[in-house]
């Protein structure tokens, strides 16, 4: 599923109106008769209900106009809070304002502060409130009556649905730009907008509808959309075919450099989370003196230990050896629980470097290139990366803070200007690719807010580097399979607490068979 910025929308928009010749006004009413089909999909019919509808100055406004008149049409009481001087409204709003006063359907201005008091007093006798105030363009702190509107829709004990964007949320990055509604529904037009997607948005957002309003799908394949959102459809052609006659080399070999003293469970959550997702042959590259918890708690997986380590932890002084032992692998992890050792920083930023194998780089051994970051561009072979937002400020050298501010556009930069395949976890994790396409995965849930989730993800993906898929591919199955199978949990055994991250490996079968279905 395509997503769209502001600025792309706002260009769809002038496309069908000017290019394919189709009036504004169509676009609006299409807008205002397909939120009322999806509002009485979700809520039930509307005959007999008092439908709140609080309408902008904009377009927003005008596509609230238009749902109050189909709410009439459907047997309802629209009760209509325009936000402005009614002589402010201008354009296809004006229009439709027009038709409403004609209809005889209740429209209150409210110009200030003191005005609210009606709202106030109309929320708790509704039904359904409608926000329609402001949609994509908004990209300021909203204020004074408007402000007021926002916290009075937050009060209300009904549905609350929002119309294209929650008021106050920024469609771009999900941040919300000071008081912001919190809607149980948004209803968007077009395409759905990232910021309904990552960080804190779907918070606002809740439960997300699309209306197609009539732009044409020739204006959509000419804007060259960048983003996307992963969904069942897409990711299930990427599952690696399963031969009735295949062996275990024909599902590749995957070598993972991880584990140090203290930290042997990390390098086995991952080796179990790439043995999971069905990669034939899994090698843990790890320390001489830890080899033996490797070898009796994993028998699914060979070992090469690495003598030249010192007191638990790699060194560049098993380079050669680890190289040497490539020639018959697809791919390699490195980082899960490696430990923060300078000879393993050594040895990490040598394979970074030199290694031709596609590497998944995770954890520690983010940590440890971190400390050199002009190491980081131009790698001799794909690269992807699987930092959380504390990993990716030290990456980086930026906040934390300024990182979530607008974790998908911070992604894509990195992503281009390192050349790299960049996955920033999180709500609504961000795969970023180095020709600036994005993606945004949307499920998941807290289950993965566990130690170790991680350390599976990591083997995930190099599990299906190893079978064949290309780095992107690789990645968005990954991600994917990876927030399936937590949500499958959640649902299955009604938790969400308490996830062992053994259990979530463990769920990938299940998962993948269920996807390949679709």
């Amino acid at each position: 599923m395509k997503l769209a910025f502001a600025k792309e929308i706002q260009k769809l928009d002038r496309a069908a109106i000017k290019t394919y010749a189709i009036p504004g006004i169509v676009l609006m009413e299409n807008a205002g008769v397909g939120t009322v089909q999806a509002i009485m999909e979700s809520f039930g019919e509307l005959a007999g209900r008092t439908i709140m509808i609080l309408a902008g100055p904009g377009n927003n406004g005008g596509d609230g106009l238009v749902i109050a008149r189909h709410v009439l049409q459907h047997g309802g009481t629209p009760i209509v809070f325009l936000l402005c001087d009614p002589k402010k409204v201008t354009g296809d709003a004006a229009v439709n304002l027009k038709i409403v006063q004609k209809l005889d359907i209740l429209v209150y201005p409210i110009t200030d502060m003191e005005r609210l008091t009606t709202v106030g007093n109309c929320i708790p006798d509704s039904d359904l409130v409608i926000d329609a105030i402001f949609g994509t363009g908004l990209k300021r702190e909203i204020t004074g009556h408007f402000a007021g509107a926002v916290d009075l829709i937050n009060t209300a004990e009904c549905p609350v649905i929002s119309i294209d964007m929650p008021t106050g949320l920024n469609s771009d990055t999900g941040i919300p730009l000071g008081p912001c509604v919190v809607a149980d529904m948004t209803v968007t037009y077009g395409l759905a907008k990232p910021g309904q997607l990552t960080g804190d948005g779907p918070l606002y957002t809740g439960r997300l509808g699309i209306v197609d309003i009539g732009i044409p799908p020739a204006a959509v394949a000419e804007a060259d959309l960048m983003i996307e959102a992963l969904e069942d459809r897409t990711i299930s052609p990427l599952i690696p075919a399963r031969p009735a006659r295949a062996h275990k080399g024909t599902f590749g070999h995957l070598l993972i450099l991880a584990g140090s003293r203290g930290k042997t469970g990390a390098a086995l959550l991952c080796a179990r989370g790439a043995l999971r997702s069905g990669v034939g042959l899994v090698t843990m590259a790890a320390p001489m003196d830890l080899n033996n918890i490797f070898e009796s708690a994993l028998a699914e997986a060979m070992t090469l230990p690495l003598p030249g380590s010192t007191d638990g932890f790699a060194s560049d002084k098993d380079l050669q050896r680890i190289c040497k032992n490539t020639a018959d692998k697809q791919a390699m992890v490195i980082g899960p629980g490696l430990g923060q050792d300078k000879a393993t920083g050594r040895l990490v930023t040598s394979l970074y470097r030199e290694s031709e194998l596609p590497l998944v780089v995770d954890a520690d051994a983010l940590n440890l290139l971190a400390i050199d970051r002009s190491l980081l561009a131009n790698p001799p072979a794909p690269r992807i990366l699987t930092p959380h937002p504390g990993e990716m400020a030290r990456l980086s050298g930026k906040s934390t803070l300024n990182i979530q501010a607008n974790r998908l556009s911070f992604a894509i930069d990195f992503a281009v200007s390192n050349q790299v395949y960049l996955v920033l976890k999180g709500p609504g994790t961000i795969i970023a690719a180095p020709d600036g396409h994005a993606a945004i995965n949307s499920n998941g849930n807290q289950l993965l807010a566990a130690g170790g989730s991680g350390d599976v993800l990591a083997g995930v993906i190099g599990s299906f580097l190893a079978q064949g898929l290309a780095p992107w591919d690789a990645a968005c199955l990954g991600i994917y399979i990876h927030g399936m199978a937590a949500d499958h949990l959640a649902a299955n055994d009604n938790i969400l607490t308490g996830l062992l991250p053994t259990e979530l490996a463990d769920e990938l079968p299940a998962v993948l068979t269920e996807l390949a279905s679709c």
